[in-house]
């Protein structure tokens, strides 16, 4: 987009006691695209409940035997009372609460904990009541309804992230207030995420006015405005505060206070924006919100859960998938003389080097002819890609976009010298990883990972080493898990695979 030259108009600056006008009124139904969407998750968590009483009673009895001659009662807990008291439980526990709406797993989470709270209520209420019920119809009952709702939220999910990406509804328009670089940086970082729904269309300069002139931006630049005029200007419904401009407790409170009733959401951007929420907490003190930064999580019960499931998962993917290695090896033996897979060596956890194991999917002599081809180098730093690389085979490109490629690092995995998800494995050409590169080998590389997910091949250099280094600070299991699920639908859309 085309740089907007800085607006210096200076208006005065508004009371604390701001006129609800048209205007207001306006930016409020903008901001509250949340309220439709939160009706439709209710109905839908609503006809989950009832379905999953539905085939409890179709399926496994008609009535419990704590409900002899009070069928009515019995249809009347089932049917009105069980999916109420979901309802209830699920907006006790935030899982309405707007801000986990659309994005990340917190909103799952937090059904979860919904379903393990319907459980202990139903069984308090059955004890207290002396009610025999049928501990499988209960455990029938509520894992069907969180079955249901996980599904239907994450369909509606799925339909909020086409609609923001199509059309921008569903979407919060975003002023940034801080230096140039600062709001810079965070709008690198929420335009990632176009499903995020974070839109971001101006930024207010609140230092740097003269270092600033002159440099192209994304969006218009303003400096010396009010920020109520400018969100009313450029029809903005979220301040996002970014870095140092936060540093003022004083003005940061002030704008809140000015903020309140109009409908616009303030943010606050810290300078932590690869470090994830889990490792951030605040911790008040004397009235000081201090950001405690918790260190990244590289031992303990759950890095032992990780390698466990990564020997157990590698075991039983090259077993249950022997079958379709032997026909890829057939494959490349017909395609192209030569050996099945390519060993390379490549840096793994702690400066340890590998050799990887992958089919092989280029000539023999792919290694003498890549110098002929360096000037032909699309990607950057220490990778060598080429969209239409001559010593691919026809087979080993066919392999190379469906990932088929990769399988045969399910033994590297058992061998613990790579994991399931992880940094992207880098070639071992002389180990000398120096800088914050070198902060990747504190764990083991992946066969899949932020990279992968993200956009793989057609990332650059210093994109994938950030990805990585956000991997390694920010890692958990559930983390994992859901890199596993997004790689599914990656490889199937072949995103970035060449």
């Amino acid at each position: 987009m085309p740089y907007d030259s800085f607006e210096w108009q200076q208006e005065p600056p508004p009371s604390n006691g701001v006129p609800r006008s048209a205007w207001t009124r306006s930016h409020r139904r903008l901001s509250r695209w949340h309220r439709p969407y939160t009706l439709i998750l209710i109905f839908l968590d609503f006809v989950s409940a009832i379905l999953a009483s539905a085939l409890a009673v179709t399926f496994i009895q008609k009535a419990s035997s704590g409900f002899q001659g009070r069928e009515n009662i019995f249809y009347f807990v089932a049917f009105v009372g069980l999916p109420l008291g979901w309802i209830f439980t699920l907006w006790a526990n935030g899982s309405y609460d707007r801000r986990y709406l659309g994005l990340g797993s917190e909103e799952f989470k937090r059904v979860f904990r919904s379903s393990i709270t319907v459980v202990a209520a139903v069984s308090l209420l059955a004890f207290g009541t002396r009610t025999q019920l049928s501990r499988v119809t209960v455990a029938y009952v509520c894992v069907a309804a969180l079955i249901f709702i996980l599904f239907c939220r994450y369909s509606a999910r799925q339909v909020l992230h086409v609609a923001r990406r199509r059309t921008g509804h569903g979407a919060h328009r975003m002023i940034l207030m801080g230096t140039l670089p600062e709001a810079l940086e965070v709008y690198t970082a929420v335009t990632r995420s176009p499903a995020a729904g974070l839109i971001p269309v101006a930024i207010h300069l609140t230092d740097g006015y003269s270092a600033a002139r002159g440099i192209e931006t994304p969006v218009p630049v303003y400096a010396g405005r009010d920020v109520l005029a400018l969100v009313r200007e450029v029809g903005g419904d979220t301040i996002a505060v970014c870095g140092s401009a936060s540093a003022e407790p004083g003005e940061l409170r002030r704008l809140a206070w000015a903020l309140e009733g109009t409908g616009v959401d303030l943010v606050v951007a810290p300078q932590l924006t690869d470090i994830a929420g889990p490792r951030v907490h605040i911790r008040p003190i004397e009235g000081l919100p201090l950001l405690h930064v918790e260190e990244p999580t590289l031992s303990g019960p759950g890095w032992l859960a990780k390698n466990l499931l990564d020997r157990v998962a590698a075991f039983f993917g090259l077993l249950f998938l022997s079958p379709v290695l032997a026909v890829i090896a057939i494959g490349i033996k017909m395609a192209s003389p030569g050996p099945v897979f390519f060993r390379q060596p490549r840096v793994g956890h702690e400066g340890h080097t590998f050799r990887v194991w992958k089919f092989r999917t280029m000539d023999v002599d792919a290694e003498e002819r890549k110098a002929t081809l360096e000037e032909l180098n699309e990607a950057d730093g220490m990778l060598f890609k080429m969209k239409e690389d001559p010593r691919i085979f026809r087979f080993g490109s066919k392999l190379r976009a469906t990932s088929l490629d990769e399988l045969p690092q399910l033994i590297n995995v058992l061998k613990g010298e790579m994991s399931l998800v992880g940094p992207r494995p880098l070639p071992a050409d002389d180990g000398d990883y120096l800088g914050d590169v070198r902060r990747r080998l504190l764990v083991r590389p992946g066969i899949t990972g932020l990279w992968q997910v993200s956009g793989r091949s057609d990332l650059s250099w210093d994109e994938a080493v950030r990805l990585d280094l956000y991997y390694v600070d920010n890692w958990s299991l559930t983390y994992d898990l859901g890199i596993l699920w997004r790689t599914i639908w990656v490889v199937l859309k072949r995103k970035g695979a060449y």
